[in-house]
Order: C-alpha cells, then sequence, then structure tokens
C-alpha cells in the first residue's frame, strides 16, 4: 500500500530534510544522531534492508556498528 505525503508534510519531516543535506551539512547533522536514530532511518529509507539488531544477528551473526550504518546513511543519501 502506497503512502502519499504532500511536498509541505516532506519539508517538514526530518527523514526528508535530512535527504536534502550535502557535504560538511550532513556531516554536522548526522554528528549528533544516535546510532538507534541512523539505524531507524536506514530501516524507513530501505525497508528490504538489514539493519535492525534482531535482523542483523539472524542474518549476519553480529550488530551493524554506528560507524557502518553512518557511512551507508551517507552513501544512500548522496547516491539518491
Amino acid at each position: 500500500m502506497a503512502i502519499n505525503i504532500s511536498e509541505d508534510e516532506k519539508a517538514r519531516h526530518p527523514y526528508y530534510t535530512i535527504m536534502d543535506l550535502r557535504g560538511d551539512d550532513l556531516s554536522n547533522e548526522l554528528s549528533r544522531w544516535s546510532r538507534y536514530d541512523l539505524i531507524e532511518w536506514l530501516s524507513w529509507n530501505d525497508r528490504n534492508g538489514v539493519y535492525r539488531d534482531e535482523d542483523s544477528l539472524r542474518e549476519f551473526d553480529q550488530i551493524i556498528s554506528r560507524e557502518e550504518a553512518l557511512e551507508i546513511m551517507i552513501r544512500q543519501i548522496t547516491e539518491a
């Protein structure tokens, strides 16, 4: 089921607004995000990805580190 979100709603939602940042602005914003916040965004952005601890443990026998989550998130944003 697709959910339609207006441009106004996107402009106010932090998960969308972060996607407009680049370079130092993106790095500075994400430096304040916790590992949990990064994983929540990754799970929201890529519903087929394996980011949550329980899924990562089951699939890879380890959890994703904050640094890995940060690297993946930056790549997903900058390559979009």
